[in-house]
């Protein structure tokens, strides 16, 4: 099991076997309408939580790089969109209509913010930039994510009067809540972050085992193959290779220094699961299992890669430092040799 987290986030295991959970046992009728309350509720929780940690100080102070969260929201949501649409040309050869606007979906999500910063950190980059890059990301994310979805993809996502005001119901106001109260609740939040962290991840599992009951409920994973989800694999490959080098050596073409293009690289090129499955959750009801499956299996590509793109950079910014510094030998000869007074 050991082995196995280290190559597999172990919040994964949890997700599929949520989703094995509502294939084997889907909640229906009047359950399932409990469920669905119960998932708004859950989501307008996760939006608050969001609004009660963050710290409207530390994202005004990440002002000074706004080159840099330029480049990042310029990749979250303008290159990675075009990528999505760009997507549209594998319908129906390789993927069906319903993976590539779960595909799409991905690529409208916000950029991720604890995976960023940790990989930022473990790769030498600019853990403060990452951390307001994150920030800002999640922020754009609650109003860019919905109203992008609804112009690209329609359908299901499509907004309406009733579809704003419950985007507005259940992201932004928890969120605006949040905010107002952070002043008695940063406090507590900050030194329980172990309940938070297990009320937030708690919210997700909800809002996975929701919207797959109501897939299987309604029967939408009947146009899935394993082939077609094989093909799904490979395309979110080449989707986060391309992301990768875009932000890799776009970034030094543009003159960012190394660690500033090492928190472009990883904030850039990720996407967050618990940002985009509550928003999934809200914007296509039944069809929401569909949505969020690209979604999940690029998480766990992006942690994968990210780790061992992270250790790498770490690894050479360790040796790098350990060659420029004199042997210890050297560093005491001037001492051994100094001359004797008489």
């Amino acid at each position: 099991m050991r082995r196995l987290a280290r190559f597999v986030d172990p919040y994964i295991l949890l997700l599929l076997g949520t989703v094995l959970l509502a294939v084997l046992l889907p909640a229906s009728g009047g359950t399932a309408d409990g469920f669905r309350w119960a998932t708004r509720a859950a989501v307008g929780l996760i939006f608050f939580l969001y609004g009660a940690r963050l710290s409207t100080g530390e994202a005004l102070d990440g002002l000074r790089h706004w080159r840099l969260h330029l480049a990042v929201v310029g990749c979250t949501f303008a290159v990675f969109p075009l990528l999505g649409l760009a997507s549209r040309g594998l319908v129906p050869y390789v993927l069906t209509p319903q993976l590539q606007d779960g595909l799409l979906f991905l690529c409208l999500v916000p950029s991720t913010v604890q995976s960023s910063i940790a990989f930022t950190s473990i790769a030498r980059g600019n853990v403060p930039a990452a951390i307001c890059a994150g920030t800002y990301s999640s922020l754009l994310g609650m109003v860019a994510t919905p109203l992008l979805a609804a112009w690209l993809i329609g359908g299901e996502a499509a907004l309406s009067a009733g579809g704003l005001a419950g985007i507005g119901g259940q992201l932004l106001a928890p969120f605006v809540a949040g905010q107002l109260l952070r002043r008695w609740l940063g406090g507590f939040l900050a030194r329980h972050k172990r309940i938070l962290s297990f009320v937030d991840r708690g919210s997700v599992l909800l809002v996975v085992y929701t919207a797959f009951s109501e897939g299987m409920t309604e029967g939408v994973w009947s146009a899935v193959s394993p082939g077609r989800l094989g093909a799904l694999v490979g395309v979110e490959a080449v989707l986060l290779a391309v992301m990768l080098t875009l932000t890799w050596y776009g970034t030094r073409r543009l003159g960012f220094v190394r660690e500033d293009r090492i928190t472009i690289t990883f904030a850039g090129s990720k996407k967050s699961l618990a940002a985009g499955l509550p928003m999934a959750a809200v914007l296509f009801g039944a069809q929401a299992s569909l949505a969020v499956l690209p979604l999940m299996l690029f998480h766990q590509m992006q942690l994968m890669v990210g780790a061992v793109l992270a250790r790498r950079w770490g690894s050479a910014v360790r040796t790098a430092a350990a060659e420029s510094e004199p042997p210890l030998a050297a560093r005491r000869s001037p001492q051994l040799s100094a001359p004797e007074s008489h």
